[in-house]
């Protein structure tokens, strides 16, 4: 059934193509009679290309304002929240954790965590730069320059 059904679209297509587009008679044509059967189908490739550009920008325009609706959809609904996941526990793990509670209270978190030593650092006293070049401003001050250098 699918092979006859694949035939009979083979067969349709075959018979819309023949009634849009007649075979074309070139025996008996001359040259001129060629160019100009050429031109005339130039012509007609031009305006079915341009169709084709036309329905291919509607197309394109489409599909984007139909991505943006779908954005704005989802928006309007809000995130969907992921269900949650079951964990399977064994018999064994239950009665454990029902045991095991008067550990989990006397649990010492602080117990395995390292202790770390706090270096002071020493901090220089920041001066202001400018009571210095006030100080050493002027003859007085190249004359400190000067008996600091010896």
């Amino acid at each position: 059934m699918l092979v006859a059904e694949i035939e009979e679209k083979k067969l349709e297509k075959e018979r819309v193509v023949d009634e849009c587009v007649p075979p074309l008679k070139l025996s008996g044509l001359s040259v001129q009679e060629l160019q100009e059967l050429c031109k005339e189908l130039h012509q007609k490739i031009d305006v079915v290309d341009e169709a084709r550009y036309d329905m291919g920008v509607k197309v394109g325009k489409n599909e984007s304002e139909i991505q943006s609706l779908r954005h704005k959809i989802i928006e309007l609904k809000g995130m969907k929240k992921p269900s949650l996941k079951r964990v399977k526990k064994t018999t064994d793990d239950m009665l454990g954790a029902c045991t095991d509670a008067s550990k989990l209270t006397k649990a010492d978190f602080k117990a395995n965590l390292k202790t770390v030593k706090k270096d002071e650092d020493k901090k220089e006293e920041v001066t202001d730069w400018r009571k210095n070049v006030e100080a050493l401003s002027g003859m007085e001050g190249r004359k400190k320059l000067f008996n600091a250098g010896q």
